[in-house]
């Protein structure tokens, strides 16, 4: 990435849980304007959006609190610490599934919401998965897994019945790389 001028001036951190926190930042603009911005560090995470031999996307559908709602996702979990992604990406698929991923590739490393956190994702993709039985971590017991042909999950993109934005992006590069659709 480019220099941008901005230096950080102070860092205050407000709040420390598992998995965020939460700091007030005071930056100076090239421009010398100091301004503040609340940021959450918040550890990376992983997705896989997998496929199976008849070309159906294998889906989570979990209930997530802070929308009130269940969401349709791709198999997605945080990196434990030094976890490689690769790695992290077949174990959260086995984990939430049941399916083990043979072969992987990583499609794409994006910032979830660089205007208020650094969490980066990573994405993987794979067509080469063995069904088996989920190995779920406590308090997942809600969760379904749900196939749905690569076309219909991109006909739902379109309809805007997907909400989750890595699940959404996931459909598009997946449908791209197997050649459903162009982009």
């Amino acid at each position: 990435m480019k220099e941008t001028g901005f230096a950080l001036v102070e860092s205050k951190l407000v709040y420390k849980g598992n998995i965020i926190s939460l700091y007030v930042d005071k930056i100076r603009s090239p421009e010398g304007k100091i301004m503040e911005r609340e940021v959450v560090k918040h550890v990376d995470a992983v997705g896989i959006v997998a496929l199976n031999d008849k070309g159906g996307i294998v889906l989570v559908s979990q209930y997530r609190h802070p929308i009130n709602a269940d969401l349709l996702e791709i198999p997605a979990g945080l990196l434990a610490d030094s976890e490689d992604p690769a790695a992290c990406a077949v174990r959260e698929l086995k984990e939430e599934t049941g399916y083990a991923a043979v072969r992987i590739e990583k499609l794409a490393e994006f910032y979830t919401s660089a205007g208020f956190t650094d969490e980066r994702f990573f994405l993987y993709f794979s067509s080469d998965i063995e069904e088996g039985e989920p190995e779920r971590e406590p308090g997942e017991e809600d969760m379904q897994v749900v196939i749905i042909p690569l076309k219909d999950a991109v006909e739902m993109v379109s309809r805007g019945e997907v909400k989750d934005a890595k699940t959404l992006t996931a459909i598009l590069m997946a449908a791209q790389k197997v050649g459903r659709i162009e982009l």
